[in-house]
């Protein structure tokens, strides 16, 4: 793993436990991000989906995609959005 990453992870571990909150992540590999995000909420029985989001518009967008907009669409629990 790489070390920001890392000690993000960390820091964001810390915070959520300073808070009574129960925190885990896992780095997961498939071919479409958004599907994997998905499947494993599902499968973990997970009640909310937290994702960011760059804020893309119009074509930019449309070109790009969005694997946040595609988890809104097809996630089965709540998704909470963060930009």
């Amino acid at each position: 793993m790489r070390p920001k990453l890392s000690a993000r992870r960390g820091a964001a571990r810390a915070k959520a436990e300073a808070a009574g909150v129960a925190f885990e992540t896992r780095m997961l590999r498939g071919d479409q991000p958004h599907e994997v995000i998905v499947e494993t909420a599902k499968a973990d029985g997970c009640d909310l989906i937290a994702m960011a989001s760059h804020g893309r518009r119009g074509v930019a967008a449309m070109v790009l995609g969005s694997q946040t907009s595609w988890v809104v669409t097809h996630a089965t629990v709540p998704v909470l959005v963060l930009r």
